[in-house]
């Protein structure tokens, strides 16, 4: 006849009273999965608890909560009658934002045989310090960063360089459209006036790699300068408009046009 499991309710219970501090319980049968995934949204775990959460159907959990906020997920350990997990929950509340656990290493839970008095020992030598780490650091962040770090636009600047990659596989910008503080910069990283073109051209003999080293080299050195450096193309994409049928072409005009 197999053993019976171990009794989550009255473990939980009997663990938050030799827990330190005042802890509560709260316990939750599942009426159907959903509500045992969605009770399990806020687990502060990536390890085997984690997985136990997300891989087997549990019917019931427990949470252990303390006068100080801090939780923790009981449940069953399957496949270990006599066996438990517990894990702690994030933190919770208006001032808490996803950003705030970034970089945040996970505290993790454990696994405890159902003897609390031992379990309550194994939970505070080794859960709860790390859990108090963690959540000390999300409220940390919580503080000196309320909002999350978007990244701030462009700066606004006076001069622009465009440079334009030609149909004809060559890269550079007419030379009245360069300002001048630019020039000099142009010349040192390679790039070469012909005259005849009236424009700065950069040499296709530096290779794809040469090219993009000193188009960043380029950027570097004129933004403390306030000269902004545009990269476009001559071919621009078509735009979809309404266009009246074209007639289709003779078979001698088609053969023509595609040649």
């Amino acid at each position: 006849m197999p053993t019976l499991r171990a009794d989550l309710s009255a473990f939980a219970d009997a663990l938050a009273d030799r827990l330190p501090g005042q802890w509560t319980t709260e316990y939750v049968r599942h009426a159907s999965c959903d509500e045992q995934f969605a009770s399990a949204e806020a687990l502060w775990d990536v390890g085997h608890v984690d997985y136990i959460v997300s891989q087997y159907v549990l019917s019931h959990h427990a949470v252990l909560r303390d006068q100080d906020g801090r939780q923790l997920y009981l449940a069953d350990r399957p496949l270990y009658r006599h066996q438990f997990v517990v894990a702690p929950l994030e933190p919770e509340g208006p001032g808490i934002k996803p950003h705030h656990f970034s970089g945040v290493e996970e505290p993790n839970g454990i696994a405890v045989r159902a003897q609390p008095a031992r379990a309550a020992a194994q939970v505070t030598r080794r859960l709860l310090p790390r859990y108090q780490r963690a959540l000390d650091t999300v409220l940390h962040n919580a503080t000196i960063q309320p909002e999350p770090p978007h990244r701030a636009g462009p700066p606004q600047v006076a001069d622009v360089v465009t440079l334009t990659w030609y149909e004809d596989g060559a890269l550079g910008t007419p030379y009245r459209d360069v300002p001048e503080e630019a020039r000099t910069v142009l010349y040192a990283l390679g790039f070469q006036y012909h005259p005849h073109q009236a424009a700065f051209l950069l040499p296709a003999a530096y290779g794809e790699d040469g090219r993009a080293l000193r188009l960043q080299a380029l950027v570097h050195h004129l933004s403390p300068k306030g000269i902004g450096v545009n990269l476009r193309h001559t071919t621009t994409p078509t735009t979809l408009t309404t266009r009246q049928p074209v007639p289709a072409p003779t078979s001698a005009a088609a053969t023509l046009r595609h040649r």
